[in-house]
């Protein structure tokens, strides 16, 4: 199968977000870096048109092709935390410094890219066998913005 790699569209912050993923995600790297030729214009020659990234071997490319297009809730990238602790790691990190926290999960990091920061155990509870129990998790998680496992558990839990 080709491989399938992420096209991220920014105005001029290409480089600069693909600087903050690389800090925040653990075995990350910017492996390429290239600029605007002469006669793209003159606001743009020798500025950064593409940063080549890797987020734990996952590679992604950012694209500085100007303002006509945003990032939008229609595609976020899920990240599938361990536990608590990893959650709560990557939601300070990608709601810093501008990011917008949303609900059941999900925020904006500060370029407006969405993330939906999940722990495994959400996903078990809200798989649980017991319709009753996964149904209370649910109904907890709707009313959250970060995820906290334990009031999701407690929900669950209080039949």
């Amino acid at each position: 199968m080709p491989r399938i790699t992420p096209n991220l569209w920014f105005d001029t912050q290409a480089q600069e977000a693909a600087e903050f993923y690389v800090s925040v995600f653990p075995n990350s790297k910017i492996t390429k870096v290239t600029n605007y030729g002469e006669g793209t214009g003159p606001d743009r020659a020798g500025s950064v048109l593409t940063v080549e990234f890797e987020l734990d071997g996952q590679p992604y490319l950012g694209l500085n092709g100007g303002p006509e297009f945003t990032f939008s809730e229609a595609v976020s990238l899920s990240i599938d935390c361990a536990d608590q602790e990893e959650t709560d790691y990557y939601w300070t990190k990608l709601t810093a410094d501008g990011g917008q926290e949303s609900q059941c999960g999900w925020l904006k990091d500060k370029y407006g890219l969405s993330w939906q920061v999940v722990p495994a155990e959400l996903i078990r509870l809200l798989q649980d066998p017991d319709a009753g129990r996964a149904q209370r998790a649910m109904e907890a998680m709707l009313k959250m913005q970060k995820i906290d496992v334990a009031v999701v558990r407690a929900a669950a839990d209080d039949a």
